[in-house]
């Protein structure tokens, strides 16, 4: 379990742009964000409200945004490439709309992979594994491949994966928007209570209002402004 205490993740004037046909976008404008270990906010916003951006950009996964991230205090700006890959190996978690597990490994071993990358031994990681997963209600599924799943049962795996490596900070974008209403309600609610259990704060984003209000906290994101 985590025992980060304090500001998880932290932005300050987060603002991103595109230039199309001569005319500029803005996609973000100015975000001022905060998260606090241990909590769950769900990032509430209907499609093309910058969402995905905003998570894309706390997750360290592209370049060109303008202001501050800081991630368990440490300045994402200040960091080359290979240091902001050290930085979201160590601390950040995904999970996604679509769960893109490797179609040609077992439901464990596509959550040891993340953590034989980190450096954990192949026991350790398959015992670690084989908990979340049984703690996911997939104690049966360990060896089935992602065909051989239902898509709660992907899902699942990909929670997992994504706390594997006990991040600080685990990132869903609409994590249960591919699944029907029934399992996107079960699903969720195994995923915060997992992320709960392992001492790790999550930011959701999501378009369910009704989902949103499970969580913490909510923020309204409405064309890149944050409510």
């Amino acid at each position: 379990m985590n025992d980060f205490a304090g500001e998880v993740l932290g932005t300050t004037g987060l603002a991103r742009s595109f230039t199309q046909g001569g005319k500029t976008i803005h996609v973000l404008r100015g975000v001022d964000l905060s998260v606090k270990a241990g909590e769950i906010v769900a990032l509430l916003g209907p499609s093309g409200s910058g969402k995905s951006t905003l998570l894309q950009a706390v997750g360290l996964l592209e370049g060109g945004f303008e202001g501050s991230i800081r991630i368990g205090g440490q300045e994402a700006a200040s960091l080359d490439d290979r240091g902001r890959t050290k930085l979201r190996r160590e601390t950040l978690g995904f999970v996604y709309q679509f769960h893109h597990l490797l179609p040609d490994f077992t439901a464990t071993e596509n959550v040891v992979l993340p953590q034989l990358v980190r450096g954990t031994k192949k026991p350790a990681a398959e015992t670690r594994a084989n908990d979340l997963l049984s703690t996911l209600g997939l104690a049966e599924r360990l060896d089935h491949r992602p065909a051989a799943l239902s898509g709660g049962e992907q899902q699942r795996v990909a929670v997992a994966r994504a706390l594997a490596n006990r991040p600080l900070l685990v990132l869903a974008d609409e994590p249960t928007g591919n699944l029907d209403e029934k399992t996107a309600d079960r699903v969720l609610a195994e995923f915060v209570r997992l992320v709960r259990g392992e001492g790790a704060a999550a930011l959701i984003a999501t378009h369910n209002e009704r989902l949103a209000a499970a969580m913490d906290r909510v923020l309204r994101l409405h064309e890149g402004v944050l409510a």
